[in-house]
C-alpha cells in the first residue's frame, strides 16, 4: 500500500434516492426495523446499528449528489439476528414476495445464507445470516 492511498475503515452512511420518503420509511421500519430519524432541513434517515441511510426524494436531492441519481438501482445486503426461517415466514405474513433464495453466498466475513426481495423503489434487498 502506497503512502497515497487512503485506507477506508467502514461506511457510516450511504444515500438512496427514492420516489417517495414516506413509503421508504414505511418499508425499511415496519418491514427491517430501522429506526425513521430526521436531520438538518426535515431530511428522513434510516438508522440501524453504526450506520443510516439517507433518503433523497428524486428531483428534490441534495447537493451535492450522484451524477445519476436513480430510485431502484441500489442492490443491498443487510445481515439479520432473526434466522433466515424466521425472516422468510415474517416477509410472507406481510405478503411481500421473495425474490430468490434461501441460497448461499459468499458474504464480507464469510459464508451467508441469503434471500432477496425488492423495496418499493425496485432495490434489490438481501437478508442474510452468516453460517
Amino acid at each position: 500500500m502506497s503512502s497515497e492511498t487512503i485506507k477506508v475503515k467502514m461506511i457510516d452512511h450511504l444515500v438512496l434516492t427514492v420516489r417517495d420518503v414516506d413509503s421508504s420509511c414505511e418499508f425499511y421500519s415496519q418491514v427491517l426495523g430501522m429506526d425513521i430519524v430526521f436531520f438538518g432541513e426535515g431530511r428522513k434517515a434510516l438508522a440501524f446499528g453504526d450506520q443510516k441511510i439517507n433518503l433523497h426524494e428524486l428531483g428534490k436531492e441534495f447537493e451535492p449528489k450522484a451524477r445519476k441519481p436513480t430510485p431502484g438501482a441500489a442492490d443491498l445486503c443487510f445481515i439479520t439476528e432473526v434466522p433466515l426461517g424466521d425472516v422468510i415466514k415474517k416477509l410472507t405474513r406481510r405478503g411481500l414476495a421473495i425474490a430468490a433464495g434461501p441460497v448461499k453466498r459468499a458474504g464480507a466475513c464469510g459464508n451467508i445464507l441469503s434471500v432477496y426481495l425488492y423495496d418499493p423503489d425496485g432495490n434489490l434487498i438481501e437478508l442474510v445470516n452468516y453460517l
